[in-house]
């Protein structure tokens, strides 16, 4: 039978256990957080993005619930936290020396992403798509950053803007 799942050929025919634990056998150690979660496809994105990235962590921050038809079958292959308030996310971050880097365009905290060094522990936010993040989160994270764009659009996309975050920090820190 062939296997039809959306995997590179070096892990066809795994179960998903197995894929899951090869893959924890070379995590990165950036972390992803998602905070005010809706019924959203786009959040989908954001866990296929980390997977494709292979993060540590993906965090979920507030209600469980999330449209995992985006994920394409990816959330089977990571560590995903569920946090009910972000206080306590918060605490574990702290205790364990993650850097917040919330990725938001809507705030005059907010600095350019192509000046940022990441750290390696980076934990990368993004908020639902319309809502965005809360307040709380963007006065308590290290650091605000966003997307710069050039078109007549001010921003782009929450699933593509995880893409391009979590490429800027695997540019900074893997691909050197």
């Amino acid at each position: 039978m062939e296997d039809t799942r959306n995997l590179v050929d070096e892990y066809k025919g795994m179960t998903n256990e197995q894929v899951f634990d090869e893959l924890s056998k070379k995590r990165n150690d950036l972390e992803i957080a998602i905070e005010n979660v809706s019924h959203d496809f786009n959040i989908g994105t954001i866990v296929r993005n980390a997977n494709s990235f292979n993060a540590k962590k993906v965090h979920i921050i507030g209600k469980k619930k999330y449209n995992r038809r985006g994920a394409m079958c990816t959330d089977k292959y990571l560590e995903i936290n569920y946090w009910p308030t972000l206080e306590e996310f918060l605490v574990d971050q702290r205790e364990r020396g993650q850097e917040i880097v919330a990725i938001e365009n809507n705030t005059e905290r907010a600095k350019p992403l192509h000046d940022k060094q990441m750290s390696r522990a980076s934990t990368l936010v993004f908020g639902s798509e319309g809502d965005g993040l809360s307040q709380e989160m963007l006065e308590k994270a290290d650091d605000v950053r966003f997307i710069e764009s050039f078109g007549s659009t001010r921003s782009v996309n929450v699933g593509v803007a995880s893409g391009i975050a979590m490429y800027e920090w695997a540019r900074q820190n893997i691909l050197r």
